[in-house]
């Protein structure tokens, strides 16, 4: 029971399979779209590409670049698409697409800081960023607040003095002349580039967030709101002060993005995440088997639960069937049926058969011959039925092939026998408790809770045969036999 417990906990919590049916995940399709004119010469474009941080996972991408050279360079932490060509006649377009969702909001991975260097700056500059330099520094309490307050001064419609100066010195750029701030204080800073997503957009271009560090921690900002932290819909594309694109050979580059949301399965999502389908639970697993037989063990796999029902009922209720397991097949056969189509059409093809059986025993055949006989009947009757509901229009009757004809052909000669043997009533009895354990066998195994646990997480058919193992060393009353001598109780009395 602990292992079957274990490994689904496994799956939910490490892999992160959806416990829950119906969890969907929003994926989103990103293009982006490089576009340059080439000069004279050989060509090469670097693109700097994202990775899998802040709880967004990566689960696919493509490059387009028909007729040049390609080739992904990593170095350490980061990656670069690297398309070349000698020549190069005309404007041109290099497209890279991916696939990324986010599972969920985490915080940047940890960055070491570069030393500050103090940038060297004309005279009556150095002395406007100083003099607001040392004001905020007055202000504040630490970088975290001075980058508040910093963000503040140059969000102002009416900026001061110091900050009209420093924004003309940067044309009206306020993130490098911020950066330029942050240094002369000492303060260190990078840039985080990334794309706010929003489905349907176009030609978004790469937003930059400011990065202040504070006591080991890297906190980044908005630096037009002065926001901390990063919003919900922003993907992070690039962390550091390097470039995002390189053009050599070309000019007037642009870097733009297409971004369209759909809503795909948690399952099928986390299937696509590289490495987790070869993960060994899985490599090994249901999902491994071609999608037709994935089908059938959707069905297989719930038979344990109602063979669990029938313990249930038989150990602790003492309700009586025509057969052990039967009903379980019956439940499955109302899966394919719907329940009240599949219920009328069971008592209408067993009530015929066991007319028909009650002339064949006159016959005194044998065993093999009567049951043989019996099956004939059966596929007869279904025919048969089959035939008269298509030409009455009544389609679902049709629905009666799936009924298994060997366990109907069965199930007439048992209670056939069992009432020539006990009589009527009898089987009146077996067959309503075997109807009572089909149906709620089919109520069980056709709630999308159950029906999802058992082909998603097949390891709880562990802790179900844990369970089963342990009611079967059950041996006290049942329900049925408390009822049947509760007169006896007042004897004692």
């Amino acid at each position: 029971m602990l292992a079957g417990v274990g490994l689904t906990l496994y799956k939910a919590i490490e892999l992160g399979f959806p416990l829950w049916p119906g969890e969907n995940r929003q994926v989103w399709t990103l293009e982006s779209k490089v576009t340059f004119t080439p000069g004279e010469g050989p060509v090469e474009v670097s693109l700097a590409l994202p990775e899998s941080q802040a709880g967004w996972k990566i689960l696919d991408e493509h490059f387009a670049s028909a007729g040049f050279g390609f080739a992904v360079q990593e170095d350490g932490d980061s990656r670069r698409a690297v398309w070349s060509r000698r020549s190069l006649d005309e404007k041109t377009t290099l497209y890279y697409k991916l696939q990324v969702y986010r599972e969920e909001q985490q915080a940047l991975l940890p960055m070491a800081a570069q030393p500050v260097v103090p940038p060297s700056l004309p005279r009556q500059r150095q002395q406007v960023v100083d003099s607001l330099a040392a004001e905020l520094t007055k202000k504040s309490v630490d970088n975290a607040s001075f980058a508040r307050l910093a963000i503040a001064e140059f969000a102002k419609a009416e900026p001061s003095q110091e900050v009209f100066f420093l924004l003309s010195e940067h044309n009206r750029k306020a993130l490098p002349a911020m950066e330029e701030l942050f240094a002369v204080a000492a303060i260190p800073t990078q840039r985080i580039k990334g794309v706010s997503l929003e489905n349907g957009r176009r030609r978004q271009q790469v937003s930059d967030l400011l990065e202040v560090y504070l006591d080991g921690e890297w906190l980044p900002f908005d630096p037009d709101s002065g926001q901390l932290g990063l919003a919900d819909n922003f993907l992070v594309w690039q962390r550091g002060n390097g470039s995002t694109l390189d053009v050599m050979g070309g000019n007037r580059s642009r870097l733009e993005f297409a971004m369209v949301a759909n809503s795909l399965p948690a399952k099928t999502v986390l299937l696509m995440e590289p490495g987790v389908a070869s993960a060994p639970l899985l490599d090994f697993s249901i999902y491994a088997l071609p999608v037709e037989q994935q089908g059938v063990f959707k069905s297989i796999l719930l038979v344990p639960i109602g063979a669990f029902l029938v313990v249930l009922l038989r150990v602790f209720v003492g309700l009586r069937t025509a057969g052990t397991f039967m009903p379980i097949l019956i439940a499955l056969a109302f899966i394919q049926t719907t329940l009240l189509t599949g219920l009328w059409t069971f008592l209408v093809v067993v009530s015929i058969g066991l007319w028909i059986r009650s002339y064949l025993s006159h016959l005194n055949l044998l065993l093999v011959a009567r049951v043989s006989a019996v099956v004939v009947v059966v596929v007869l009757l279904m025919a048969a039925f089959s035939i008269v509901s298509y030409k009455l229009g009544i389609d679902q009757a049709l629905t009666v092939t799936f009924f298994p004809t060997i366990i109907l052909s069965w199930t007439i000669e048992r209670m056939s026998v069992l009432w020539e043997e006990e009589g009527g009533k009898e089987v009146f009895i077996q067959g309503s408790g075997s109807l009572v354990v089909a149906v709620a066998t089919y109520l069980l195994v056709s709630n999308r809770l159950i029906e999802h646990l058992t082909f998603n997480f097949p390891e709880l058919m562990l802790s179900l045969l844990g369970v089963i193992l342990v009611l079967g060393q059950y041996s006290g009353y049942r329900l049925s036999e408390l009822y049947r001598f509760r007169y006896l109780k007042d004897q004692v009395k």
